[in-house]
């Protein structure tokens, strides 16, 4: 999460809560009488999600049966002609994942998708509803040392409009959370090309494979302590500390929890000072939120040194993101598992995910830019 985001995201939050009532689905024909949404509609579009992110999920499960998602309609919510043929397109491109996540020495065995409908606003002949996805894939044991599973948490939004008869229809669904895709959401589009200009402070780090391992060298910081407090509260947030989803995204704020909670001492100065870093009740530093910032006080303050390759991460370490290569990093996250054959996985917030593998990482994002820190 950026500063700058972070100081323009509350008020449009807050511009959002005021322009537009999200409804809970129970309450839906209730409150909008006119629109016709009962519960059982509200029902049918969850119906109609769930279908959609399984098949996603689908397919990437080795030997998992291919469906056709039309066949999972109703006659109250369905999708669209030209959102059947999006999503068809979509599911192929994932199978070509599933491709590029073998080569690399992964496999999923299972794939399990549960979608809960939390709200639905209807506008018309045009509804909006919001729902919460919860996937979890089990790694197939190839070497023998991969952690049993990985998991995500996904938010989306989905548009339907009313056609004949009194069905609706899928027309969109978009992912509302920032972060990392899931590793079973399709790319979008062909990024924007990257800019002329590229971070200066971290060099990029290679994402060859396989590649030579850099072991740590002994510190004072508990580096088992870090993966354990990122792998306790990976899906239960800490109560202890402010969350910053709303605000442009947790990533860093949960990874800076974690560093503190293996050793890292606080630096207290101006928040603006990316020198310091500290958290208290009244406020933080922009480099314990911000993903750039956080880079700045990192190398400036000595605590971390560049790895030239993404696979020389272990426990403890940092990966960063730019998605688009527009020379601005995006995304932070730790790594909390590291194979014997030299595999990291990595816990984070925003999307808030549990051991994903660098393997899945680098298969949704092959275009991304990425940095990795020895912490």
């Amino acid at each position: 999460m950026n500063s700058t985001t972070l100081r323009t995201a509350v008020g449009v939050v807050l511009a959002g809560a005021v322009s537009a009532v999200l409804l809970p689905a129970s309450a839906a024909n209730a409150a909008t009488p006119s629109a016709g949404v009962d519960k059982a509609t509200a029902d049918a579009f969850g119906r109609v999600a769930t279908a959609v992110l399984t098949e996603r999920t689908d397919a990437l499960v080795d030997g998992r049966p291919q469906h056709r998602i039309a066949a999972k309609a109703d006659r109250r919510a369905g999708l669209s002609a030209r959102m059947a043929r999006t999503e068809r397109t979509d599911v192929s491109s994932l199978r070509t994942r599933k491709q590029r996540l073998a080569a690399l020495g992964e496999v999923y065995t299972a794939g399990d998708t549960k979608v809960s409908v939390d709200g639905v606003r209807v506008s018309g002949k045009r509804a909006t509803v919001r729902v919460t996805e919860t996937t979890t894939f089990t790694y197939k044991k190839i070497r023998g040392d991969e952690p049993a599973s990985t998991g995500f948490k996904a938010h989306h939004e989905l548009g339907f409009s009313a056609a004949q008869g009194g069905r609706w229809e899928l027309t969109g669904i978009k992912a509302t959370d920032d972060g990392p895709r899931p590793v079973n959401a399709p790319a979008p589009g062909p990024a924007a090309a990257a800019a002329a200009s590229t971070t200066p402070d971290a060099p990029r780090a290679a994402t060859s494979w396989p590649v030579r391992a850099v072991p740590k060298k002994r510190t004072s910081y508990n580096y088992a302590a870090m993966a354990a407090y990122s792998e306790k509260y990976w899906r239960n947030y800490n109560p202890a500390y402010r969350k910053f989803n709303e605000a442009g995204g947790d990533c860093t704020n949960f990874l800076s929890q974690a560093l503190k909670a293996g050793g890292w001492k606080p630096e207290t100065g101006k928040a603006g000072d990316y020198r310091k870093w500290w958290y208290d009740a009244k406020g933080q530093s922009d480099s314990w939120i911000g993903v750039n910032e956080w880079s700045w006080y990192a190398l400036n303050s000595k605590r971390v040194t560049p790895l030239s390759n993404v696979f020389q991460m272990e426990v403890g370490d940092v990966l960063q993101m730019d998605f688009d290569g527009d020379g601005s990093k995006d995304h932070s996250m730790m790594t909390t598992y590291r194979s014997s054959y030299g595999m990291p996985y990595l816990t984070y917030h925003s999307t808030n995910t549990y051991r994903k593998s660098m393997a899945s990482i680098l298969a949704s994002y092959p275009d991304a830019v990425y940095f990795a820190y020895r912490t």
